[in-house]
């Protein structure tokens, strides 16, 4: 269907992990019409699809929306970069590609909130449903015959491996499946590719079927507001090819624009808390004052060490011949080499000391830290590349206490939005980090890394103290981009979306299906719960609720 239309049924907006998937579902129906709108561009790049093209993506504003937050001020009131994907496949097109789902007490957690039909044993038959696994993994945790394909790493470095062995001194097994019984241990993870290549939301549920008829692709269109008639939005107002236009709903709009972006069309829109709305001069047409509230996100922090051996990717005189040069062939002709690379080639699940307190048996402790293990210096200056060769672990707080906020900002375009992460507000969040930089020390430390020793130049050997830790968290701590939360589902006041329909309160035809729904944050990247999350909430409009 071609896109000078201006009436659908259904009008979707997003295409990121979450839209592509309802896109999917949704244009089954031959008898509907279903517009899938995505401000960004297609995508088609070999940054994209390249795995090691990531580095070409961040901070690309072609790809990247490249948000930046408001002055954190318990980090030293610095602000941080805040990455979404901009093109078909959102976020899933530009982020790591680990495909982690979360822990069972995440989903369970979340029924205990109020969500009846999210607990663990109901959302893994529609993870399975989606999944195409190529790794062979146990068919009751894992699918075959879905969409979105889960395969192995093409060629993981051996420095990676390394990490995973190094996990055994500190008390963390090898860990073959991070979506089976348990997260705890260190291993490969397994990725969003198939045969070398990425798979995004887009590539996985939209490529295969722009045949359909049905299904009208909207790129570079930016949604305004919604058009709201008491209960029900009739249409929204959006920008394309330089021209302001209209287009009309016939049944239902389904936003899908992320954690940062659905809230924001919901406050230009006149839904959120009345008073603040009031201040900013929008007329309140329904008030929700939990929108843009509950933001969560997994915060960051990294130990980086300098090697003077060149095992481990990065670009050197002794790494020129041997890899750097060959690499696009060894990827084009046999996908090997450091095209290959997702740089967090592996990683892991650990329980700090504070977990193991706050449960009577360490039987029943969750891990409360994930690590990422890249096998590359990462700058301690904050350069994006740095030459020679180390290593680095990055290490986050699985279930953050502290919430922040996203905002429209005062400023009359009601475009602008102020992120606030709130990071290290909690207290218990400030412990765990500082205990889970302890932890990447420890699995460091290992004698599986004595040949490739060198100088810890973050957070160096100077710091080593509690305050410390703290101190160089404050100057150095970020997001590792999973914000989720700020449009919840559940049952309290601040509740902005019905568990049962994800529903906006109030609202007949409008419906948020993406990570703003999450009441709080899953322990592991997003991007998979974020794709379940759409599929469940198609199935509920298909079944009619």
């Amino acid at each position: 269907m071609t896109a000078n239309n201006t009436r659908y049924d259904y009008i979707i907006v997003g295409a990121g992990s979450a839209g592509c998937v309802v896109a999917n579902r949704l244009s089954a129906d031959a008898s509907v019409s279903v517009c899938l709108i995505e401000a960004g561009g297609t995508g088609k790049s070999p940054l994209v699809s390249i795995p090691a093209g990531i580095f070409g993506l961040y901070g690309n504003k072609t790809y990247d929306y490249s948000f930046v937050s408001v002055p954190q001020k318990h980090l030293n009131n610095r602000r941080m970069n805040v990455n979404r994907g901009k093109a078909l496949g959102g976020s899933s097109a530009i982020n790591s590609m680990v495909y982690i789902r979360g822990n069972r007490k995440d989903y369970d957690g979340w029924a205990a909130l109020g969500c009846a039909g999210w607990s663990y044993d109901e959302v893994l038959p529609i993870f399975k449903r989606m999944e195409a696994n190529q790794v062979g993994q146990s068919a009751e945790y894992h699918g075959f015959d879905g969409e979105l394909q889960v395969s192995k790493q093409q060629d993981p470095n051996p420095v990676a491996k390394l990490f995973v062995a190094a996990g055994t001194a500190a008390g963390l097994p090898e860990n073959t499946d991070f979506n089976g019984p348990s997260q705890l241990g260190l291993g490969i993870y397994n990725v969003k590719q198939n045969r070398g290549e990425r798979v995004s939301s887009y590539t996985a549920f939209v490529k295969p079927i722009l045949t359909r008829k049905n299904l009208t692709i909207m790129t570079h269109t930016q949604v305004s507001s919604l058009h709201i008639d008491g209960e029900r939005v009739t249409g929204l107002d959006i920008e394309r090819q330089d021209s302001h236009q209209q287009l009309m709903c016939n049944k239902e709009v389904i936003l899908c624009g992320g954690t940062i972006l659905s809230p924001r069309i919901l406050l230009a829109s006149g839904i959120g808390d009345q008073d603040e709305l009031e201040t900013l001069g929008i007329t309140c047409q329904q008030h929700v004052p939990g929108v843009g509230k509950n933001l969560q996100d997994h915060v960051d922090s990294m130990v980086t060490v300098r090697s003077a051996k060149p095992d481990t990717m990065g670009l050197s005189l002794k790494t020129l011949l041997p890899h750097v040069l060959p690499a696009p062939f060894k990827y084009f002709l046999a996908k090997k080499g450091w095209w290959t690379t997702n740089y967090v080639e592996a990683g892991g699940f650990a329980k700090t000391a504070m977990a193991l307190s706050a449960d009577q048996s360490s039987l029943d402790a969750e891990p409360d830290v994930q690590f990422h293990f890249t096998p590359l210096y990462r700058s301690h200056r904050g350069k994006k590349f740095e030459w020679g060769h180390g290593y680095s672990v990055f290490s986050c707080v699985l279930r953050p206490r502290s919430t922040g906020t996203v905002t429209l900002a005062n400023d009359g375009s009601r475009c602008k939005v102020r992120i606030d992460f709130n990071f290290l507000a909690d207290q218990q969040d400030q412990n765990v980090l500082v205990e889970a930089v302890k932890k990447a020390r420890e699995i460091l430390a290992s004698p599986k890394f004595d040949h490739l020793r060198g100088e810890e130049m973050a957070p160096g050997n100077a710091v080593q103290t509690d305050t410390q830790i703290l101190d160089y968290l404050r100057q150095t701590a970020t997001t590792v981009y999973h914000p989720v939360g700020t449009c919840k589902m559940g049952i309290d006041d601040m509740a902005v979306v019905d568990p049962a329909t994800l529903k906006v309160k109030g609202m007949a035809n409008l419906r948020v299906m993406d990570a703003s729904v999450m009441p709080r944050i899953t322990s592991g990247n997003t991007s998979a719960p974020t794709m379940m999350i759409a599929a469940k909430g198609a199935d509920m409009m298909l079944s009619g609720g």
